[in-house]
Parts: C-alpha cells; sequence; structure tokens
C-alpha cells in the first residue's frame, strides 16, 4: 500500500472504493483544536494492519497529520489540515492529490470519555441527494480512483445542512483510534 493512501486512509478523508465527497475550499485556520486532539494516536485498519497516527501544530491554527504502519515507520507522509467546530460537532479538513480531484475533504471527529479519536466520512450518496433536492450544490467529479462529487455551496450552507440533527445520518464511522501510550 502506498504511503499517500495509509495517510489517507488513517484520518479517513477517502471513502470506501475511491467514492469521495470534497469540497472547493478548506475550513478557515481560524480556530484552535480541541484539547487532547494532539499526540499519538493508534488503530488497526481493514486488514489487520496497525497503524499510528501523530497529530502536531505546525503554526497558530494549523496542523499536520502523520501517519504510518507500525510495521514501516520510515513510509510517513505529513498532511496539513485545519479543524473548526461548528455546532455540536468538530470537523477537520485537508487537501487531497489531484488523482483524487485535487480539492479539499471534510470529516467530522470527537474525543470520547474513553480517550478514542473517532473519525467520521460524509456519505457520498447522502451529499447527493442533498445536491439533487437543491439544499447543496455541486457536480460529479471524477478521479483516478473513482466516483466523486465536488460541493460547490458556501460553507455556512454546507455547515447548515451537516450541523442540522435530521442529517446525521450522513456521517458513518470512518475509524476509531486509542491514545497511544508512550511505553509503546
Amino acid at each position: 500500500m502506498k504511503a499517500w493512501r495509509a495517510v489517507v486512509l488513517a484520518v479517513s478523508l477517502l471513502l470506501l472504493s475511491g467514492c469521495l465527497v470534497s469540497f472547493k475550499a478548506p475550513l478557515p485556520d481560524s480556530e484552535a483544536a480541541p484539547k487532547g486532539l494532539l499526540g499519538h494516536w493508534t488503530s488497526t485498519n481493514a486488514w489487520g494492519e496497525p497503524l499510528n497516527l501523530e497529530l502536531a501544530e505546525i503554526g497558530k491554527h494549523r496542523y499536520q497529520a502523520i501517519s504510518y504502519f507500525r510495521a514501516r515507520p520510515q513510509e510517513r507522509e505529513a498532511i496539513p489540515l485545519t479543524v473548526s467546530r461548528h455546532g455540536s460537532r468538530w470537523y477537520l479538513s485537508a487537501k487531497v492529490p489531484a488523482r483524487y480531484g485535487g480539492h479539499y475533504v471534510i470529516a467530522g471527529f470527537e474525543l470520547t470519555d474513553k480517550q478514542e479519536l473517532v473519525v467520521y466520512n460524509l456519505d457520498l450518496e447522502q451529499v447527493n441527494q442533498a445536491i439533487g433536492q437543491k439544499i447543496l450544490s455541486g457536480e460529479p467529479n471524477q478521479s483516478e480512483e473513482g466516483d466523486g462529487v465536488l460541493v460547490d455551496s458556501d460553507m455556512s450552507k454546507v455547515f447548515s445542512y451537516l450541523d442540522d440533527p435530521a442529517n446525521s445520518d450522513v456521517f458513518s464511522e470512518a475509524v476509531r483510534y486509542q491514545r497511544l501510550d508512550k511505553s509503546q
């Protein structure tokens, strides 16, 4: 598996089978990450391989995710990201490579009481349905990795849709990390 795929899987920015919900603009870098987000996290991917994720601050309200397989720590790639809170949800945003459309992705995340970081993807079918109902605007976005959609609604409209409790099914859990014990 290429290093980029590991990173994309680790921060769960890419939906299964290459289907991707992307946006023309990233989240603004105007908000600090929630307490407890930064640090080292661990998980296991769908193939049973242990993954590590390091989240660090790289500037004021700018962060970076570094992901790697525990068995191949030299294969790392850093992804800059921003975070934002809207309503009761936290979101992260990152630019994806041109082969995935070259735009930005948004994922939801939460920090649980059990010292877990849970990342949620946006469901492509649900977002397409919102576009069909004219709740959001967007267009199909093909990439080397599969079909997707590029949402071009302004971010206030996007967050109005995402923050509405009636649309909670637009989120699906993609990955669950545990805080990495420093002794590992």
